[in-house]
């Protein structure tokens, strides 16, 4: 179909629709996003009480009623009931608060209404609309491209062509395609599902991926879970062999798995992630993928861009240098004919702003058209129409291309040349400026025009932060060396900056990297005259020299290097598709909002490392005291009953961990498995034994009868198993910053009241006396303070450990320098090999 029929059969023109026009077709075709099929409240609800783990505790409280333990059977019951009510209002807190962040990162569109350019919510888009697709844009609707020379796009995540395909006027552009070059303006033909992608969308569902940190827990949770069913099977076997009833021990064993396995891991993990991705979102930063979090808090490189990020990207003209203009507004105002206003771009603006007076110098000028910059050309371009009907065209930008274009050579090249190095030295940016008035053929050199964008205040503090951080700090930026230079001596980054050159340029081409090229990136402070497939080699370098990179962009070519970064972050202002591949999408600018997003991830991770351990440690006290007493004395140490509101108080503090107080670590943070299983495994022995002790003291020392030594052993681990939280928070003493947050205190307070509530009146359980309740907390605390001495040991023998291993790869790196220096012009295998034992050397430091 041709425009002008799409037009006329959608009911619309080239001018766009009127609010009014609008409102109504959004009511008769829905919102332009593809809704997801969201699982009934009351369905998600029951699935907490269907599954292996409810199924326990069903038959538990199944097999209680058959035994006549009604006052157990109603227990189990509301324990069923408080579980499933907790986990699903957990699930749906995070699920509304990762639906809060979702809104935050809705596509936006430039679109023509009321006869005015708008930019609005890309979900309110109708058939209809006529809106402006540039470089950068993940198109928001199907639509039919009527206006501009051409627009290239990358179709291939719905094609799966490798190559961008060139649109002329006729052509149609489909929903979620990248516009990698050009400009259009283009007809809303289809929205929401009624587009190609949302057609291909609803055949298909996405499943996020779970992070190492994850796998690593949950699989610590199934063996958990292995442990506690082959220790209940062996404990099954030898009571059965001694005469115990089948179903009444059947019972207690499913309640005792049921308390010991890590019931509300999955529940903790999720809510934890998502309320640390809502306080980033409070700090100007959102969290498109939680599994990045945890690599954002391993981070130990960041390749930060300039512009905008270091500096201010508030641009003003400096001075000029005339070559064959006759004054400096000659060049200005063809600077401003290559300039479009309603872009927003901050160099247009900051060369419109350099005119005197812009009304009367800008009179009688008619721009045709408009050619925006892209990053292979690297200018703008105005076809303009002058006062006296004479057609014309003006260039801006990089004075390299622009002098090629104007065949500058001689005496004229050099002085030029020599323009760009003394501003480059001064940090200041340079912008040269052509004419043509044989549309084309050839080029006039006006001049060259100086650009200063000073950095941010806050920039050198905040590197300084991050390095202190364990960071470091790396500018990329396409500027000139001595910008790059200048830039970074201000900013505390250090003055080696790498100029890229062929080498890398093969090696994002060919993957085959130089000699010596690893180690000069990994050494370098920064990256000058850098194009978006050099940031894509620069990553994927430093990853394989053992770093975990976080890189920061904003355009579409710097898709893939934020794609194959650690952690992708699109800055503030960056292009939808720069959103698209990003892991963390920043809405306020500045390199401050990246280290508190940092500061924050540690946080997050040390938080599930909090709980990993405390976890562990509290599954082993509960079941292999059960199972010991059990093997060696024969009787139950605990009732069912009891079983159960073990599991019940104990699941109050873990959930309140999610928003707890936690130190951030110097440096980045790992999962570090040798270090958690020795701390958990300790900690839970340690408390195996004080709990152990406690049950001999009673029953031998003191003769108490078994059903007061129950309700004794019920409150030993109700205290001790709570006051051990206060030591796995933290690798410090415990009573030291940072302090419990007040929820978690306010929680291991409630639960320990209700504890001694139900131990000194007798709720569900006899009652003892308050004296043997003092002396259970005089002994717990005793134990905690023993606990957290032994903690520390841990720790520190375990930095003493990495340490020890530093110094020794030290020792072997001092060593193996002058070998490098012997054979520097020697074999080149030989090197390597060198080089690798290099390698292998800061991969074992990480």
């Amino acid at each position: 179909m041709a425009p002008e029929a799409a037009f006329q059969s959608l009911d619309s023109n080239e001018k766009g629709l009127s609010t009014a026009e609008a409102t109504q077709r959004l009511q008769q075709y829905g919102e332009n996003a593809l809704h997801e099929k969201e699982i009934p409240l009351w369905h998600r609800l029951l699935s907490y009480f269907w599954g292996p783990i409810p199924w326990m505790i069903e038959v538990a409280a199944v097999l209680s009623a058959i035994n006549d333990d009604w006052k157990s059977f109603f227990v189990i019951f509301a324990m069923l009931l408080i579980n499933g009510g907790i986990g699903f209002w957990e699930e749906k807190g995070a699920a509304d608060a990762l639906k809060a962040l979702k809104n935050q990162l809705a596509l936006k569109a430039r679109a023509l209404r009321d006869g005015q350019w708008q930019e609005i919510d890309a979900g309110t888009l109708v058939p209809g609309d006529v809106i402006r697709v540039r470089l950068g844009d993940v198109l928001p609707a199907d639509v039919k491209l009527f206006s501009g020379d051409y627009l290239a796009v990358d179709q291939s995540a719905l094609t799966g062509e490798s190559l961008p395909v060139n649109k002329k006027p006729g052509a149609v552009a489909y929903s979620g395609t990248i516009a990698k070059q050009g400009e259009m303006l283009a007809l809303v033909y289809a929205t929401g599902s009624k587009t190609l992608f949302g057609r291909t969308a609803s055949l298909v569902q996405k499943a996020a991926p779970v992070s190492h940190f994850q796998k690593a827990v949950l699989g610590i949770g199934n063996f958990l879970i292995i442990l506690a069913l082959v220790l209940s099977t062996i404990l099954i076997v030898v009571e059965l062999v001694r005469g115990l009833p089948f179903l009444e021990l059947l019972a207690f064993i499913l309640v005792v798995v049921v308390a010991s396995i890590p019931v509300a891991m999955p529940a903790v993990l999720s809510v934890t992630m998502a309320l640390g991705a809502l306080a980033l979102s409070r700090m100007k930063a959102i969290v498109s993928r939680l599994t990045s979090i945890e690599e954002m808090a391993g981070v130990d490189i960041l390749c930060s861009d300039k512009t905008g990020t270091l500096t201010q990207n508030k641009i003003t003209l400096g001075d000029t240098v005339l070559f064959q203009a006759k004054e400096e507004q000659e060049v200005i105002v063809a600077a401003a004919l290559a300039s479009r206003a309603e872009d927003a771009d901050a160099i247009d603006l900051a060369v419109l702003a350099g005119l005197q007076d812009k009304a009367k110098q800008l009179q009688g000028f008619q721009q045709d058209k408009f050619i925006p910059f892209d990053p292979v050309s690297k200018r703008t371009e105005g076809q303009i129409q002058g006062p006296d009907g004479k057609h014309f065209r003006t260039s801006k930008g990089a004075p390299q291309v622009l002098m090629d274009m104007a065949k500058l050579d001689g005496d004229a090249r050099s002085k030029a040349e020599k323009a760009v190095e003394d501003f480059a030295a001064k940090g200041f940016r340079t912008l040269g400026v052509t004419r043509s008035d044989d549309d084309g053929a050839s080029w006039q050199f006006l001049g060259i025009l100086s650009l200063f964008d000073p950095p941010r205040v806050d920039s050198k503090d905040t590197i300084i932060e991050a390095q202190q951080h364990g960071i470091e700090v790396k500018m990329v930026t396409g500027d000139h060396q001595a910008i790059a230079s200048e830039i970074a001596g201000q900013l505390h980054l250090g003055t080696h900056i790498l100029t890229v050159d062929e080498r890398l340029s093969k090696y994002a081409e060919t993957g085959q990297l130089a000699d010596g090229l690893g180690a000069e990136i990994e050494k370098a402070d920064g990256f000058a005259q850098v194009f978006p497939e050099h940031k894509y080699a620069i990553v994927k370098v430093l990853q394989q020299r053992g770093h975990i990179v976080a890189m920061t962009g904003d355009g579409v070519n710097d898709a893939p290097a934020l794609k194959q970064a650690d952690v992708g972050i699109a800055v503030s202002g960056a292009t939808d598709a720069a959103r698209a591949a990003a892991a963390l999408i920043l809405t306020a600018p500045g390199l401050n909002v990246i280290v508190k997003a940092v500061e924050e991830a540690r946080r997050i991770f040390e938080r599930m490392m909090s709980y990993t351990v405390y976890r562990i440690a509290m599954t082993l006290d509960i079941l292999f005291f059960v199972v010991i007493t059990m093997l060696i004395f024969n009787s139950y140490p605990l009732t069912a009953i009891m079983v159960v509101l073990l599991s019940l108080l104990d699941d109050i503090p873990i959930m309140s961990i999610a928003w707890d107080r936690t130190a951030v670590q110097e440096n980045p943070v790992h999962w570090e498995m040798t270090r958690v299983l020795s701390l958990a495994s300790m900690m839970g022995l340690l408390a195996l034994g004080g709990t152990l002790m406690l049950y001999l003291l009673g029953r031998f020392a003191f003769q108490l009868p078994n059903w007061e030594l129950q309700t004794l052993m019920f409150l030993q681990l109700i205290a001790g198993g709570h006051l051990m939280l206060f030591l796995t928070r933290t690798r410090g003493p415990f009573w030291k910053p940072p302090y419990p947050a007040p929820i978690l205190l306010l929680a291991i307070l409630g639960t320990q009241i209700v504890g001694i509530a139900i131990v000194a009146f007798g709720w569900l359980m006899p009652a003892i006396p308050w004296v043997a309740i003092g002396l259970v907390w005089a002994y717990n605390i005793v134990w905690m303070l023993v606990a957290d001495f032994a903690k520390l040991a841990i720790h520190r023998a375990m930095d003493h450990r990495q340490g020890h291993q530093l110094r020794f790869l030290n020792t072997l790196n001092r060593s193996l320098h002058p070998m490098i220096a012997e054979i520097e012009a020697g074999d080149a295998a030989l090197r390597r090999q060198v080089q690798g034992l290099l390698h292998a050397k800061k991969d074992q430091e990480k």
